[in-house]
């Protein structure tokens, strides 16, 4: 479980800063890193990334005329697969909070055709700026702990849901303490040499694993998420428990 910090700072990595730093600090890393985010995701899961995600979606369950908010959605992947779920009748919002990540996200949408029933949106997920019961599902995929408050990030994804909309949070978790060990020299060894020769950027990547390490636990995520409002809430670790997926729902 993620320690404890002053409530006048927070978690960068393993650093403590004023919480009103973080987020410039984030979207350094964001900006150093996004013209090679997807390359380098592919590079440091082994292409697991892309079943964790399809794992997402497939769980997602939308449906033709759904309106969908892919928050942190970065370089579109999600919302692109989204867009081809909810049909003419639907609508996803990519939305994040870095510039140049939607930038990259707003080329995958084009390149593939997708701009009728889709929007880009640069938001802060501690604030959003939709309107109650905006969405039947809220997706925000290796995002939730990039923000500086997680518990208002919460509580404004389930103001923007739809009564019965469902929200679903992708994350790095705690893993099985078998696979502990080599997921930790992974994680501090391999991907800042991958970070350093692939995206010219070690420390980025240092940061990320570092990110990872702070962020809450599967109980501990359920238990703010439930908090927040959200009902029926669960999780389902992936690849031993390195990702949860964390549902929960506004009844």
């Amino acid at each position: 479980m993620a320690k404890q910090v002053k409530d006048d700072t927070t978690h960068f990595g393993y650093r403590t800063v004023a919480a009103g730093e973080k987020a410039d600090l984030v979207r350094g890393v964001f900006d150093s890193v996004a013209s090679r985010y997807d390359i380098m995701n592919d590079l440091m899961s082994g292409g697991l990334h892309r079943l964790w995600k399809r794992y997402t979606i497939n769980q997602a369950a939308v449906r033709p005329g759904h309106v969908v908010l892919d928050l942190a959605g970065g370089t579109g992947d999600l919302a692109l697969a989204f867009a081809k779920r909810v049909g003419d009748e639907g609508h996803v919002v990519l939305a994040d909070i870095n510039a140049a990540m939607l930038e990259q996200g707003r080329k995958r949408l084009v390149d593939a055709g997708i701009a009728d029933n889709t929007s880009i949106a640069q938001v802060d997920a501690q604030d959003l700026p939709f309107a109650e019961e905006s969405f039947d599902v809220v997706t925000m995929a290796f995002g939730l702990r990039n923000v500086t408050d997680k518990d208002a990030a919460l509580r404004s994804i389930y103001r923007t849901l739809k009564t019965g909309g469902k929200a679903m949070i992708l994350e790095f978790s705690a893993p099985h303490k078998a696979i502990k060990p080599a997921y930790d020299l992974y994680s501090f060894k391999v991907l800042p040499t991958l970070g350093k020769f692939i995206a010219r950027d070690a420390e980025s990547y240092q940061y990320l694993a570092e990110s990872i390490r702070v962020h809450p636990d599967q109980e501990t995520l359920k238990a703010m998420m439930e908090e927040a409002g959200f009902e029926r809430c669960r999780y389902d670790n992936l690849a031993g428990g390195i990702v949860a997926l964390h549902i929960g729902y506004r009844i």
